[in-house]
């Protein structure tokens, strides 16, 4: 099926260790399970690039959501008689994506991968579940990025996962809210979420893993869902722990609107999915069921245009509803009453991203301006640009805002759009970690990323957007970059934070530079990448101001 997912690669030689060294003699590894009984039957997996890790791949953790199924709940995957071989990822969820378009495609997608170091059933090692990004329209759990190696190496079982995407996992319509027994609807990939979370507490502990001892983690709209599962009362007690890497944002923050925890009314998402379905001739469910999903996919990569963000991006279409039972209340109302899941998490975001982009990319995006897309961040490279955003934007702030951020060519606001994007995306998490702080007694830790991915990107697209996924996994051997011994240091201290934050709730080690908590008392965040060490979120005067602003915004 996706036998060439992952690129060859040699094992290391040495062995890492979490401090970021490394040592020519270790002691002999026990060889990892190979065969596991799951309550679906027996499973055989695959040796890994190193032998002493064993991969399950395309295990299904629920029945392919096809037919009656499509819209649904997902339903309990079918047992198997025999030794099903899991040596293959599964089939990716139908998606609108073009670079994976000659990958198998289906909706009998719903499968999950593990990586495991256990030598038996016996170990009780902490798990790792993550969840892709993608705008809730793309990615698939199989991608190379996510290779679990390198984390199950460490010590952690890994977990990755497919979850139904666009208008299969998020169309709402008032009648498919009306036969849910909740009247809700638009949320299917959450509920896919939730059933892989739990296959692992029923599972996992046939790989070695413990199923008391499971953080979750994402990025993009990945660390949405994580956002999402963090305030779902029906994920509670299913995990301990939250990794959301990406714009994990202050509930006033304008840019929340467009990025990964932008959500839908029930009314609102019911009325576009009533437009959209009506737009391929039915209204009947019975025949949508039996639609082929290529037809349903068509045009499905679109922006909601209602939604006002202060600048041209627009959120995706399909994407998460608040709909009064898997998302009870919208992400303000559950900060500001507290009810969200009491659980341990850490929050970042990328230097250049959500409309901050590296100085060597000025000239080429003046020269060639991006094609706006559903969730893309408004960037500002010319004077004209930046001034008329500002006033957009800001309002009567605006003469304030280009006081402390001021440009007089084209150069100056590129640079002053770099400040002021990087400035409000730290602020910004930083006054949503002292909200979720104010009810959850669980430590919050908040980073930085600041390393520029090595490779064709580094001077177009600088530390953008899911770079440090891969130094995070440290899945660098699994894919084909001019990897230098640097990214490969940096690549260990990210992975051992992790792994630690897995193991213990904490990422500091022995070894590794000292990360602090979060402190409601001291404005700064945990830069990581290019130095690792705590740096001041803004200055003192543009830190008043963006508080003074997110007042005058309506909580999201």
């Amino acid at each position: 099926m996706i036998r060439t997912v992952f690129a060859t690669a040699l094992a290391l030689s040495l062995t890492t260790l979490p401090g970021g060294g490394s040592a020519s003699l270790a002691p002999p590894v026990p060889a990892p399970v190979e065969t596991v009984r799951i309550d679906t039957g027996l499973l055989s997996g695959v040796a890994g690039r190193d032998p002493a890790i064993r991969v399950f791949k395309g295990i299904p953790y629920a029945a392919p959501p096809v037919g009656e199924l499509r819209w649904r709940p997902p339903a309990p995957a079918k047992a198997w008689r025999g030794v099903r071989k899991a040596d293959d990822f599964g089939n990716l969820c139908p998606q609108h994506d073009p670079r994976v378009k000659d990958m198998p495609m289906s909706e009998d997608c719903l499968t999950a991968n593990v990586w495991t170091g256990a030598a038996s059933a016996k170990e009780r090692r902490p798990v790792y579940v993550w969840i892709y990004g993608g705008g809730f329209n793309e990615g698939f759990g199989a991608n190379p990025q996510f290779d679990g190696e390198g984390l199950a190496k460490k010590g952690v079982i890994v977990v990755t996962f497919n979850y139904r995407l666009g208008p299969l996992g998020f169309l709402a319509t008032p009648e498919l809210s009306k036969e849910s027994g909740h009247n809700a609807s638009g949320n299917y990939g959450l509920m896919d979420d939730i059933a892989l979370l739990k296959w692992v507490q029923r599972n996992i502990a046939a790989f070695g893993g413990d199923p008391k001892q499971v953080t979750i983690g994402g990025q993009s709209a990945g660390a949405g869902s994580v956002g999402f599962l963090s305030m779902s009362p029906l994920a509670k007690g299913l995990f301990h722990q939250s990794v959301a890497e990406s714009q994990v944002r202050y509930p006033r923050d304008l840019e929340l609107r467009y990025l990964n925890t932008s959500t839908r009314t029930m009314k609102g998402a019911e009325t576009a999915g009533v437009a959209y379905v009506a737009a391929r001739g039915t209204r009947s469910l019975k025949e949508l069921r039996a639609m082929p999903w290529q037809q349903l996919m068509e045009g499905s990569g679109v922006a909601d245009p209602d939604v006002y963000t202060g600048s041209p991006s627009r959120p995706p279409l399909f994407r998460p509803v608040v709909d009064g039972w898997i998302v009870p209340r919208t992400y303000g109302e559950t900060l500001s009453g507290g009810t969200q899941n009491h659980v341990g998490y850490v929050a970042g975001n990328n230097k250049d991203e959500s409309g901050a982009v590296p100085e060597t990319a000025f000239e080429t995006l003046r020269a060639n301006p991006p094609i706006n897309r559903p969730g893309m961040p408004h960037t500002s490279v010319t004077l004209s640009v930046y001034v008329n955003w500002a006033k957009t934007k800001f309002g009567p702030m605006a003469g304030e805002f280009l006081k402390l951020y001021p440009a007089t060519n084209d150069q100056e606001a590129a640079l002053a759009n770099n400040d002021a994007v990087r400035d409000n995306s730290r602020v910004s998490t930083w006054m949503w970690a002292r909200e979720w702080t104010k009810t959850v007694r669980q430590p919050v830790f908040t980073y930085f990323w600041s390393h520029a991915l090595v490779g064709p990107t580094r001077l177009t697209r600088g530390a953008f957007h899911g770079s440090e996924i891969m130094y995070m996994f440290n899945s660098l051997d699994a894919n084909d970059l001019p990897w230098t011994d640097e990214d490969r240091r940096i690549a260990d201290i990210m992975s051992s934070y992790l792994a630690n934050i897995v193991k213990r709730g904490d990422p500091n080690g022995p070894g590794l530079p000292l990360w602090p908590a979060f402190d409601a008392s001291k404005p700064q965040v945990m830069e990581v990448g290019d130095r690792f060490a705590p740096i001041a979120i803004a200055s003192p005067e543009k830190l008043d101001f963006w508080q003074r602003f997110f007042a005058t915004q309506d909580a999201w």
